[in-house]
């Protein structure tokens, strides 16, 4: 279906086994009768995971929601450890056990997981999460395609994430899909929350020395901290006084001093835009979506602020660029969005999902996490 896989050189490595395509075949799992016939919808982001059961009809039957899933950091099965305790979690919401080898507990797993950016990432985690025995099928895909399921009627667009880094998916209902590495700087990546504070320090520092152009920055990035200057912020950072991770705090100190009408400021802003534009774009045009209406949604916790300065650069770029494109925000969970693929894919094998189906998803996901507010981080 226009997917491009890697191989591994993992054993027991199934090349049938389809990857990278959302609403695709994905990897054979356990057989038998499951207990509840539907999707176990996965969104495991850097920050946190949600985890849902949902009936093909549409009904969540429970939830739980953990920790950020960094496989990078505690491997495969380590990771996937975290996410079966999830798993459970919601099961026993529902009242089911799934320790008792009762056959699966679902049709369908839709998994769309963050540090899922390359095929060979893809194909070790969707085997993993297979094996758990689960369901009779598993879909593993990167967490952005959830933000673009939740944000579309259709898994038919283009997404946009920026929350601490940046990336950009498209999708096709034929299963044709639009995808960058998302690496970071070494795949050309700029834009996210990380990237941005580098920024404001390197141009904050560089002012101070005489090396730049003065700015706002530096004063307000050294007040933010409460330092004298933005040199000492990086001396601490440095040394182990300021967490790097507090580094993140500077995009908001950058759009305020954006805002004030700094000229550094305004340029980190507007080059923020034509990076999300430049990568909404691209995904448009190798869907052949760039010259008919389309959505291209726009997600994770810098842009979800609607940072007016940021918002209009963005619109009007995307306008010149994709004339008929629809952009908007969307704040809905993305575990929403990892439902309705999940949804999509029986569908597409007439096991139940269709619009009913997914209308009445979105409305019980919106009663059962209305306690936890708009939502939308990476």
């Amino acid at each position: 279906m226009g997917v491009t896989t890697l191989m591994t050189g993992l054993p027991n490595e199934s090349e049938d086994d389809e990857v990278g395509n959302p609403i695709g075949a994905g990897t054979v799992g356990a057989v038998g009768t499951e207990l509840v016939p539907g999707v176990l919808a996965i969104d495991a982001g850097n920050s946190k995971t949600d985890v849902a059961l949902v009936t093909a009809d549409g009904t969540v039957l429970g939830t739980a929601r953990g920790g950020g899933f960094r496989p990078y950091a505690s491997g495969t099965e380590g990771a996937v450890d975290g996410l079966a305790a999830l798993v459970a979690a919601a099961a026993a919401e529902a009242g089911l056990d799934v320790s008792g080898g009762q056959g699966p507990l679902v049709t369908h797993v839709s998994a769309c997981l963050a540090n899922a950016d390359l095929p060979v990432e893809e194909r070790e985690l969707q085997q993993a999460i297979a094996a758990r025995g689960w369901s009779r099928t598993t879909v593993v895909a990167n967490d952005t395609f959830a933000l673009l399921r939740a944000g579309t009627d259709a898994p038919r667009g283009v997404a946009v994430v920026c929350g601490a880094g940046i990336n950009c998916v498209g999708l096709l209902p034929d299963g044709r899909t639009a995808r960058f590495p998302a690496l970071g700087q070494i795949t050309g990546d700029w834009g996210g929350g990380g990237g941005i504070a580098l920024e404001v320090m390197w141009c904050s520092t560089r002012a101070e020395d005489g090396r730049g152009e003065p700015t706002a920055l530096a004063a307000a990035v050294a007040e933010h901290f409460g330092l004298p200057s933005a040199s000492a912020v990086a001396e601490a950072v440095h040394l182990g006084g300021v967490a790097e991770g507090r580094l993140h705090e500077l995009v908001p100190v950058l759009f305020r001093c954006a805002e004030a009408g700094d000229p550094t400021a305004v340029q980190l802003v507007e080059r923020q835009a034509e990076e999300i534009v430049a990568l909404a774009t691209v995904a448009l045009r190798r869907l052949d979506l760039i010259g008919v209406p389309a959505d291209v949604v726009l997600g994770g916790g810098v842009l979800a602020a609607r940072q007016p300065l940021l918002m209009e650069a963005v619109f009007s770029r995307l306008t010149q660029a994709a004339p008929l494109a629809r952009p908007q925000v969307v704040t809905t969970r993305p575990v929403v969005g990892a439902a309705l693929l999940g949804l999509d894919h029986l569908a597409s094998a007439h096991l139940g999902g269709g619009p009913a189906a997914q209308s009445a998803v979105r409305a019980s996901f919106a009663a059962s996490f209305a306690s936890f507010g708009a939502a939308g981080e990476e």
